[in-house]
């Protein structure tokens, strides 16, 4: 039977049919499938397969992205609320629009994505100083932070992620916080991140999240 779901499910999100897919959840629960099963059997397998269409054809339609992300994120805070037992989470990042930038599609793909691979996510907004980067992440206990920029010079911008590398070093961060970046700039350059001071990027919204969760391993990996 959960068979029938997933199928039902993937049309619907691949189809950006968001009512469709919703419909697909509650008839499932009604069905007697457990909230666990809708967000690691449906949810996540779904993000998955999108990360490896967008592997395979980068240019993939930025509506299933989107869809996809919102999709993701709105069904697993409805079912976290009816888990048996709270799922632990994998990790936390502080993300937000490089300061100058007010763009938030691309961040918002990506909290899509994250809260449903089990990530907490602490939106800061847009046009983030650096500053409000880093303050957040440590107080926030954060193993990441994300950093969007959709025009060159909000990406290479002395206030951007530039300045947010400064300021890890200066605090002695680096080994507890790392540092990701993504937008248009990064794919027209893909050697980019590595001059802004970025620890890694990602092409598109779905698979910086799969960026984000082995960034944040690598941090508890490095401080266990």
């Amino acid at each position: 039977m959960l068979e029938s779901y997933i199928r039902s499910y993937n049309d619907a999100v691949f189809e950006t049919d968001k009512e469709a897919a919703m419909a697909v959840v509650n008839k499932a629960l009604a069905d007697g499938v457990t909230p666990e099963n809708i967000v690691f059997r449906l949810i996540i397998p779904a993000i998955e397969m999108m990360m490896a269409i967008i592997e395979k054809d980068p240019d993939a339609n930025l509506a299933q992205h989107f869809m996809t992300a919102q999709i993701a994120a709105d069904v697993t805070e409805k079912m976290l609320e009816k888990f048996s037992q709270p799922p632990e989470v994998i990790g936390r990042i502080v993300i937000g629009a490089a300061h100058g930038d007010l763009h938030s599609l691309g961040k918002r793909i990506v909290s899509g994505c994250l809260k449903a691979l089990m990530v907490e996510v602490i939106d800061l907004g847009v046009n983030v100083s650096a500053e409000r980067f880093v303050d957040a992440a440590v107080s926030e206990n954060a193993q990441v932070i994300a950093i969007s920029a959709m025009m060159v010079h909000t990406a290479t911008g002395e206030n951007g992620s530039q300045r947010v590398r400064a300021l890890l070093q200066e605090r002695g961060l680096e080994q507890k916080i790392k540092l990701a970046v993504g937008g248009a700039p990064y794919r027209f350059d893909p050697e980019l991140y590595r001059k802004v001071g970025a620890d890694a990027w990602a092409a598109d919204g779905v698979t910086a999240g799969k960026m984000i969760v082995n960034l944040i391993r690598e941090v508890k990996n490095d401080t266990a």
